[in-house]
């Protein structure tokens, strides 16, 4: 703790305010410092523990994601409290853990938003890796009813299932891409210079186009 307290940097920690986490620590940094800990679940379980953003977000690198049970993992996303503790909590344990698929189920139906936002950030990593079971349509169906006015995080997290299920399956592209046009949402994100639109008729359009085999 009193090396992450020393890495904090007030300026890093003024920008990352603006985005909802409270910490200073240049995320480089950290990853050079779970580098040199290695793998400890239990310090993981320790760092945790404290609640302080930046030891959270090092515990994430340093734990072993199959080691945690269902209820545990469910606990620490309603607890998880800033955007980029939840992001990593998803990415980098929940989607390697054995209980990934039914904390997906439980958590898309959940009425708490950023709750619901991780089960449709699963949801998106099965329809581009293991759409096998998957109603594609049924998704879409949620999307076009659901996502025009959800919360900011949700409708994100339900943006980017539209813009996979285009780009990964070509027979639902069309539906996709009308989806997108007919709700307008993220159309006018600000997008810096040579990064894809999150609009998702431009993003599915673009990584389409970059799949696409080169004309000879």
């Amino acid at each position: 703790m009193a090396e992450l307290a020393a890495l904090d940097d007030p300026k890093a920690r003024a920008v990352n305010e603006k985005h909802g986490d409270d910490h200073g620590v240049n995320l480089g940094k950290l990853r050079a410092l779970a580098k040199r800990l290695k793998t400890q679940q239990e310090l993981a379980r320790e760092l945790w523990a404290t609640q302080d953003t930046a030891a959270r977000l090092l515990a994430l690198l340093v734990c072993r994601p199959k080691a945690f049970g269902r209820d545990e993992l469910d606990a620490m996303l309603r607890g998880a409290r800033t955007p980029k503790v939840q992001d990593w909590l998803v990415n980098y344990v929940v989607k390697k853990n054995p209980h990934a698929e039914e904390l997906r189920l439980v958590w898309t139906a959940d009425p708490d938003p950023v709750v619901a936002s991780a089960g449709w950030a699963l949801t998106t990593e099965r329809v581009a890796k293991k759409p096998e079971g998957l109603d594609l349509p049924g998704l879409l169906d949620v999307i076009e009813a659901e996502m025009k006015d959800a919360p900011d995080r949700l409708q994100w997290a339900m943006n980017h299932c539209l813009a996979q299920i285009g780009i990964e399956h070509p027979e639902h592209r069309a539906r996709a891409i009308a989806v997108g046009e007919r709700l307008q949402v993220l159309k006018d994100y600000p997008t810096s210079p040579g990064c894809t639109s999150p609009f998702a008729p431009d993003w599915i359009a673009e990584m389409v186009r970059r799949q696409a085999p080169p004309v000879a």
